[in-house]
């Protein structure tokens, strides 16, 4: 199974050439916090195996205003570690290799413990934060009226 190109990202693990992508649309389970956030992994040369990596949070874009984590480099870099440790073979051909990460195994990969987002109504809220710790926010009248200025909360 091969993951598509486009939407993927470059990153290099120990001096070896990998791709990474989380799925651009959320899948019905996705989005009901059903199913969890993933990312799919692949060498760039001679793709094989590919890595699913499923992360224990929602997707950013769940109905339902579950908890979710942004993923960079450094999280995925310790993915395709965590994966090469347990016998992910890149180059071998063959079924997708699930990783699947715990809360626990969050805070080894990142060095720290994992910063999760609460989605809200005009943007991500940090657990355990408040409304003043979103961004300024504009709210844009309709067209029947005539006073067209923002307004900032």
């Amino acid at each position: 199974m091969a993951m598509p190109r486009k939407g993927s990202r470059p990153i290099s693990v120990d001096g070896t050439a990998f791709r990474w992508r989380i799925r651009r649309r959320s899948t019905d389970r996705q989005s009901d916090g059903w199913s969890p956030l993933t990312v799919t992994v692949e060498r760039v040369e001679e793709p094989g195996r590919v890595l699913v990596v499923s992360l224990p949070c929602a997707r950013p874009d769940n109905r339902f205003g579950q908890r979710t984590i942004a993923v960079g480099p450094l999280l995925v870099a310790g993915c395709v570690r965590r994966a090469l440790e347990q016998g992910w073979n890149p180059g071998q051909p063959g079924s997708p290799f699930v990783l699947t990460i715990t809360e626990d195994d969050l805070t080894v990969l990142l060095g720290e413990p994992p910063r999760y987002l609460i989605p809200f109504l005009w943007g991500m809220i940090p657990a355990g934060g408040g409304i003043e710790d979103l961004p300024r926010c504009t709210q844009i009248r309709g067209r029947d009226e005539h006073d067209v200025s923002e307004v900032t909360f």
